[in-house]
């Protein structure tokens, strides 16, 4: 069982390292706050700092996303003998990359803010603005993939997800590091009074 939990750690370990290099990249102050785990947090304050307005964006988003989904391919299929060959090779790319991806971001973007962690969140954030929002871009206003009204109907509300998300999404994210370098601190203070102390009672 040992051996198992230290698999399931490195794992965890190896696929978290790249959201942790975004967040130090993206918001600076990530790293000067060290690694919060649940436990040390307790010791600095029990604030919730998740953000309630990105929560509720998440939770419409994941009702909403298969009907995007099912209703975009159904589109699709209805035009797919009208577009030429290099948009259907485009357009089922491009679905597919959003729907694997899709499910990674909401997972993440749930995981980051109800958990509280910053490599999760800024995950979710940097999907939602380097993949997501380009490509419903390109699928809403790029008139040679023959855009039906029906459409433009399901993929303006999704476009408005992103859009809060991204906004919400740095938000927390900011919101987030600043709380968890304010406990960093304080346990710092709080652990160089019980080191003085301690000196205090050794030499009494």
């Amino acid at each position: 069982l040992e051996f198992e939990a230290i698999n399931v750690y490195m794992s965890q370990s190896r696929w978290r390292a790249p959201l942790v290099s975004v967040a130090s990249a993206v918001f600076p102050e990530s790293k000067k706050r060290g690694d919060i785990t649940p436990q040390s947090s307790l010791l600095g304050g029990s604030d919730i700092v998740s953000s309630l307005p990105l929560q509720v964006s998440l939770y419409f988003n994941v009702w909403f996303s298969p009907a995007w989904l099912v209703t975009s391919l159904y589109m699709l299929g209805f035009k797919f003998s009208s577009l030429g060959f290099h948009y259907q090779v485009i357009l089922i790319t491009v679905f597919i990359v959003m729907a694997l991806v899709e499910v990674v971001r909401l997972y993440l973007g749930y995981v980051g803010n109800l958990q509280e962690k910053v490599p999760e969140l800024a995950g979710f954030w940097l999907l939602t603005l380097v993949i997501q929002f380009p490509l419903l871009l390109f699928l809403l206003f790029n008139t040679a993939a023959i855009v039906l009204p029906l459409e433009r109907g399901v993929h303006s509300p999704m476009l408005v997800f992103f859009l809060a998300e991204i906004l919400l999404g740095y938000w927390a994210i900011r919101t987030m590091v600043r709380a968890q370098a304010a406990k960093f601190h304080l346990m710092q203070f709080d652990e160089i009074q019980d080191t003085q102390s301690e000196t205090h009672s050794k030499r009494d």
